[in-house]
């Protein structure tokens, strides 16, 4: 191994271990404040934020385990593994936003009193340390679907600390506590988009469909071009996971 890999290996290890205990604060923090202060919006901020913590786990030990090498038992040895985690953290975040439309219903027939102060100052801080942790992460996330789905529970949480920030504003200045509830529910239908559209493409790659953008008719039509090759036929197009596209097939 290489000096600059073994670099690149720190520096990975450096940015999952400081995104998880940093997750971890902002989750403990605004549970003990959604509680405190009542806030309903505050307290799906806090399970939206532990779902970061899992994910952020999830996709440090996928990662891990798609850089061991194949063997005779595991042949394409543990690559997959990144579609298994971004698979879960898509289930996870669909999950925490079926529980918050609920709450976030409930509560709306039976606005309660909140203390906006303590909403407020939790939320800035759930703005800046997950807007500075998708920042770090926005590079990889355009290049590999689990660090995507990584990248897209922290921005998600940074959007839904805003909008509870904002929520917090109007219910000090206004005592607009409805407010909390209508947030809560647009955070969670938020989150249902995102999660469903990781969902899909995850498990599309699970299932070892055809990429979309490749027209397996287009590939036979091409192959029988060449000359002296038979019939192309029994062809299989997968991803094994998101960097790796296979071909399989056999040529007469």
């Amino acid at each position: 191994m290489s000096l600059n890999q073994v670099r690149h290996q720190l520096k990975c290890l450096l940015l999952h271990l400081l995104h998880f205990f940093s997750n971890l604060v902002i989750t403990v923090a605004q549970v003990i404040g959604g509680i405190l202060s009542g806030s309903l919006a505050l307290i799906s901020d806090a399970l939206h934020n532990f779902s970061d913590v899992l994910s952020l786990v999830f996709s440090y030990v996928a990662h891990k385990l798609s850089k061991k090498k194949a063997s005779v038992n595991q042949t394409f040895g543990y690559k997959r593994a990144e579609l298994i985690a971004a698979f879960v953290n898509a289930i996870t975040l669909i999950i925490v936003a079926l529980f918050l439309i609920y709450g976030a219903i409930e509560r709306f027939f039976n606005p309660q009193p909140i203390a906006s102060e303590l909403v407020i100052w939790l939320s800035i801080l759930g703005i800046v340390v997950n807007g500075l942790s998708a920042l770090m992460l926005k590079n990889d996330a355009d290049k590999n679907l689990n660090m995507k789905s990584a990248y897209l529970h922290l921005f998600t949480d940074m959007l839904a600390s805003v909008a509870v920030l904002i929520g917090g504003l109007l219910m000090k200045y206004f005592q607009w506590f409805w407010v909390d509830s209508l947030l809560t529910l647009i955070i969670a239908i938020y989150l249902i988009i995102v999660g469903f559209d990781l969902l899909k493409k995850s498990t599309q790659m699970l299932m070892l469909f055809t990429p979309v953008h490749i027209d397996i008719e287009e590939i036979v039509q091409e192959v029988h071009k060449i000359s002296g090759g038979g019939k192309l036929h029994h062809i299989h197009v997968w991803h094994l996971n998101d960097d790796e596209l296979h071909l399989e097939a056999h040529l007469d």
